[in-house]
């Protein structure tokens, strides 16, 4: 019996840990695969199905190997659940002893100094913010790490933090004050002196494009970097290659302009004017924009004098900006880097106005009260290539979710993964005795007006059969929105909505209730676990083909079709295929769950592509008849 057979085994350490431990043969076969990897520096592609025990599987063997680790999550709650739960509990079993860390990126701990600016400032602030500062300056004062996530009166989402915490562009670095008691200089001291390092793909990909000075330093030193839920790599990586720029950077910029204005600069006047400026015409800027939330091609906008003009104005003022803050630079540490920040999102800005030399996809995206402009890679395969090469460690990639018909061409492809070994393990579950797939007969085809309407009836007497206990989940707002206006009056079960109150809050409430009907888009598709009778049934409106007028797949789709391919079938298709997956592992969760699944889309059995979406999901008992949904909610939980 190997060192990892014995770790694993009935009576073997981790048994002596978790209570009513059971060993799994698919959990000691992955752990197995990643420890010989890991030996032979060979990259490794690993599918691990729901339950197998992956997160066990891959840090074991990394700690027995004694090498530099890096595992990066794909979520900051998965990662603080790796390290404050899976990691404590290992320690108690392994013999070999392990320094971990944790590092999250610079905007999630407190800074002191920024606080300090805050609480005395002379721009005032409302009275719910101020009472959410007060709130902070008092946990400020007995924390230990100063990592945000710790504070539970003030909601990680408030805008308020920005006041507290620091970002790449305002940090002072060694000139702060308070550098020698900051909260991140000694979680990167942490980082630097462990065994084992704990990120997430933000921050991997934020030292990748070298937008996070002092991470740098890491990878380098590492031997193994280990991403879990690495089929949301792409999309977090992608974001990162490109540049993104928008109302919020700007005038936050301007705010802290002002700022240093009122502390040392009070006899230059054209300062605080330019800084003025600048607020007033981004926000008219957001007002040209209009009322209508989206995201759109930048060919939209050069259609439009108006928002045309309205950038160049913002451009001109932004230089102004600039350069006063040149002229007051040499006053003090804040106004340098003030300066330091205005040229760089000048540059930004310049870079998202040019002419696209055919390697971006340029964008805007209009939010309530802000807007966006970014500039995207069209492809991020060789970029991504390259940076592996840079780094010569062995690179992990698991996830219950990287395959399209038992075939990892398409994740491999868009990381430029040639020379990757690939495994799969199916999830332990029973599916066929825990599961129903319920595909009913007749249903609208999802071009129809009334679709949503026609699919609710046939949800209904599924919902009432499930007494609740259901996520139904939508590919759009507006679906979502329009299922909302039919149920609420004809549903005998509490209706808990996606948007009406924070993510956390609404499945804590759902878990609570017991009983209720959930309706979300695509944040509850994946990393929501609800175990147990509370969640018994998901229903799924259509398959999730993302939107094709979205203008970074648009793009993307056309530089395939230009280059010979089939865009649909070796994009859309394996894509759509994988949200689909990560949306049925909502349902079962452990061995003692039970649920229905059912997919209101016909496209499944009419069209041909549909025979690799049902060649992906479990092996679920499948039916397309009502009385065996209902028959299946009768038996005995």
């Amino acid at each position: 019996m190997t060192e990892l057979e014995s770790f694993f085994s009935r009576k073997g350490a981790l048994s002596k840990v978790i209570a009513g431990y059971q060993p799994r043969a698919a959990q000691i076969e992955m752990a197995e695969a990643i420890s010989n990897a890991i030996e032979l520096k060979r990259h490794f592609i690993a599918e691990a199905g729901t339950g197998t025990g992956k997160t066990f599987a891959y840090l074991v063997p990394a700690i027995f190997s004694g090498k530099k680790i890096i595992v990066s999550t794909g979520t900051k709650n998965l990662q603080d659940q790796l390290f404050n739960k899976d990691l404590p509990l290992i320690r108690k079993a392994v013999k070999t002893p392990f320094i971990a860390a944790l590092l999250k990126g610079r905007s999630n701990y407190l800074c002191t100094l920024r606080l300090k600016n805050a609480m005395t400032s002379n721009l005032g602030f409302s009275k719910e913010d101020a009472a959410a500062l007060a709130k902070i300056n008092t946990w400020a004062k007995r924390t230990k790490t100063g990592d945000t996530s710790e504070m539970s009166g003030v909601s990680e989402s408030d805008p308020v933090w920005y006041q507290a915490t620091s970002s790449a562009d305002n940090c002072l670095g060694q000139e702060c004050a308070d550098y020698a008691d900051c909260f991140l200089v000694k979680a990167r001291k942490k980082a630097l002196e462990c065994d084992i390092l704990v990120v997430n793909h933000h921050l991997l990909c934020a030292d990748w494009s070298i937008r996070e000075s002092g991470f740098g330093e890491l990878l380098p030193n590492v031997d193994v970097v280990i991403l879990d839920e690495a089929h949301q790599l792409a999309d977090t990586a992608s974001n990162f290659l490109g540049i993104t720029i928008g109302s919020k950077p700007l005038l936050d910029l301007a705010q802290d302009a002002l700022i240093e204005y009122f502390k040392d600069a009070t006899d230059l006047p054209e300062l605080r004017r330019t800084a003025e400026e600048l607020t007033h015409q981004v926000k008219e800027l957001r007002l040209t924009f209009g009322v209508e939330l989206k995201r759109g091609d930048w060919r939209e906008l050069e259609t439009n004098p108006d928002i045309m003009t309205g950038l160049s104005t913002t451009q001109k003022n932004l230089q102004n900006l600039t350069a006063q803050l040149e002229l007051a630079s040499v006053k003090t540490k804040g106004l340098e880097n003030c300066f330091k920040r205005a040229e760089t999102l000048l540059e930004q800005l310049t870079l998202v106005l040019k002419d696209n030399n055919g390697k971006w996809i340029r964008w805007y995206e209009i939010h309530r009260k802000s807007f966006t402009l970014s500039r995207t890679p069209l492809d991020i395969a060789n970029e991504f290539k390259l940076f592996m090469q840079q780094h010569k460690a062995t690179w992990i990639f698991t996830s219950a979710t990287l395959s399209v018909a038992n075939k990892f061409d398409h994740f491999a492809q868009n990381l430029g993964l040639t020379d990757a070994d690939t495994a799969s393990w199916n999830s332990p579950f029973d599916y066929a005795s825990q599961s129903l797939f319920y595909h009913p007969k007749g249903l609208p085809h999802p071009s129809d007006s009334q679709f949503i309407p026609l699919i609710v009836e046939f949800a209904l007497p599924v919902l009432q059969a499930s007494k609740g206990r259901a996520f139904f989940l939508f590919t759009s707002h507006r679906a979502l929105k329009q299922a909302e206006e039919l149920l609420k009056h004809r549903l005998n079960y509490p209706l808990l909505v996606q948007g009406d109150r924070p993510k956390a809050l609404l499945l804590e409430q759902f878990k609570k209730t017991g009983n209720a009907v959930l309706l979300g888009t695509s944040s509850f598709w994946e990393g929501v676990d609800v175990r147990g009778e509370a969640l018994s049934c998901v229903i799924i409106d259509k398959l999730p083909f993302a939107s094709p007028g979205d203008p970074v797949l648009k793009a993307r789709l056309d530089a395939m079709t230009q280059q010979g391919k089939n865009p649909f079938f070796e994009y859309q298709v394996p894509a759509a295929v994988i949200a689909l997956r990560q949306g049925i592992g909502r349902l079962i969760r452990d061995e003692t769950d039970r649920g229905v699944l059912m997919v209101c889309d016909p496209r499944l059995l009419k069209r041909a592509y549909g025979q690799q979406f049902l060649d992906s999901v479990p092996p679920m008992r499948r039916s397309r008849e009502l009385p065996d949904v209902q028959a299946f909610f009768a038996e005995p939980y």
